[in-house]
């Protein structure tokens, strides 16, 4: 047993010496040279199945280990990997099954929270409005497995796992955010991807694709024919689709646009107001005409929200200068594009879409609970690929939750959704501290944002919005918990003040 204690002592005061660099190099180099060796054999006799054993051995190990056992360092994780899981997928072979990269994370992170939970058994957590209708939303998912319109149960399969496990990170966001420290990182983050995935439309707008991106746009044919229009080429960035590319653009806009209302640094204020025009930019690059309404809804709705001088003031001006940019003459393409999402009568998509949608609605009416989870887009036409839904173009995400789940799903979902934004406008105003309170405005934002934009694209079906969404949804409730514990912190301290 003293052995045991002098070994680790050993190990802990060696680590110690090792991060501060109190190491000499001689001693290091006589450490790692026999590590290095032992690598270089590996590789040299077993090839690539070697390399790749000892990157899973000395980096996936401890990454998993930091997912289950660092929650926020998981949530983090999970947040990049969505970011650029698609980018990554365009320069490895097209079979790579990347997609099980994201459900092994989203395990991770379940198998974490029941660890941590098994201890911690605290369900106050989930008692709020949004916790129950996610649940009751969740219980439909799974019942529409017995739903006999169905035409295949493996659609419903490859559907749930996607949609319905997606939807159990709120839980996780909800008991694993505990600090607005832990919230502010995250927004951070958030806006670094942001800031990121608008470079990479920046860089392909201006200057160019990268060959591996050019690959990607000309290997599918029918993929180019959808992003080719007037003899311009949409960008997506590092997204799989211009439509989450642009929707993801306007949310990080309005994420800086509400944090600057925070007690920052005037240079930090500079940076996001700096930032915002550049977001809106590059969400002309993708060519969505569904994104270009977004920006005036979320200062309509903030204005409601939060009436006060300052921010009607803002919000007038920005008013402005939408107009001008609706009516003003241009023969920018740009431009043009962005005004006629305010002019649908002349938008040929947007009468086919209505179109659409009128041809489909006594099926939807005749079909109280849907075709079946994942009966229209590419699960249905993979393993249905004659039914009549498989090459119906749903294009809205209400018509999809329509088609698939029936009047029954839509009106549950739409429940879920005012639920949603009923708790957070709610919780905002109940909140005290300011800061928290700017966070709390600014996820209610973004959720009435995307929900805006899923009646003319489906906004919460691709990665990373689905993500976002849902933890938005989630940071609603947080940051009303940690004011609370705030308030009675602060409450117990006036007490024991007083007391002594």
């Amino acid at each position: 047993m003293i052995q045991n204690q002098a070994n680790n002592n050993f190990i802990v005061n060696f680590s110690r010496r090792l991060l501060s660099g109190r190491v000499s190099t001689l001693k290091l180099a006589l450490i790692l040279l026999p590590v290095a060796v032992v690598i270089a054999v590996a590789i040299s006799m077993f090839g690539i199945l070697a390399a790749g054993a000892l990157l899973a051995l000395f980096v996936g190990v401890p990454v998993v280990l930091g997912i289950v056992a660092y929650p926020i360092f998981g949530i983090a994780v999970l947040m990049v990997v969505s970011f650029f899981l698609n980018y990554v997928s365009e320069f490895v072979p097209p079979d790579t099954p990347t997609g099980i990269l994201l459900d092994a994370i989203t395990y991770l992170l379940i198998f974490g929270f029941l660890l941590k939970f098994k201890y911690d058994k605290d369900w106050s957590y989930f008692k709020n409005p949004i916790s129950y209708l996610v649940l009751a939303w969740l219980a439909y998912n799974f019942i529409e497995v017995l739903n006999p319109a169905s035409p295949s149960i493996l659609a419903w399969v490859y559907t749930v796992r996607t949609v319905g496990f997606i939807m159990l990170m709120y839980f996780i966001f909800v008991y694993q955010v505990r600090t607005l420290s832990q919230i502010k990182f995250l927004v951070k983050l958030w806006l670094l991807l942001a800031l990121l995935s608008a470079i990479s439309g920046f860089q392909q707008e201006n200057f160019g694709l990268f060959a591996f991106e050019k690959a990607w746009y000309y290997s599918d044919p029918l993929r180019l024919s959808f992003l080719y229009i007037n003899g311009h080429l949409r960008k997506v960035a590092i997204f799989p689709d211009p439509v989450t590319f642009s929707y993801n653009m306007v949310v990080a806009a309005v994420l800086c646009m509400c944090i600057m209302f925070t007690k920052i640094r005037t240079y930090k204020k500079v940076l996001l107001g700096l930032a915002i025009p550049f977001f809106f930019l590059v969400m002309l690059y993708s060519g969505t005409r569904g994104a270009f309404v977004l920006p005036p809804a979320a200062l309509a709705m903030l204005a409601i929200i939060n009436f006060n001088k300052k921010i009607l003031m803002f919000v007038v001006g920005a008013g402005v200068v939408l107009l001008g940019l609706i009516f003003m003459p241009t023969s920018n393409q740009f431009i043009k594009r962005f005004q006629t999402a305010f002019k649908p009568s002349d938008d040929a998509s947007f009468n086919v879409r209505a179109e659409n949608q009128r041809r489909i609605k006594p099926y939807i009416l005749s079909h109280p609970i849907g075709g079946g989870l994942g009966s229209v887009g590419i699960w249905g036409r993979r393993f249905a690929p004659n039914s009549f839904l498989a090459k119906f173009p749903p294009d809205s995400g209400y018509v999809r939750v329509a088609v698939e789940m029936g009047y029954i799903g839509l009106i549950l979902f739409c429940t879920l959704m005012f639920v949603i934004l009923k708790t957070g406008i709610n919780n905002y105003y109940l909140i005290k501290n300011p800061e928290l309170k700017i966070y709390c405005l600014a996820m209610i934002l973004i959720i009435f944002v995307f929900n805006i934009g899923n009646y003319p694209q489906q906004a919460l079906v691709q990665y990373p919005s689905n993500i976002l969404f849902y933890l938005a949804c989630a940071l609603l409730s947080v940051t009303l918990r940690i004011d609370k514990q705030e308030q009675k912190e602060q409450a117990d301290k006036q007490c024991a003040e007083l007391s002594a």
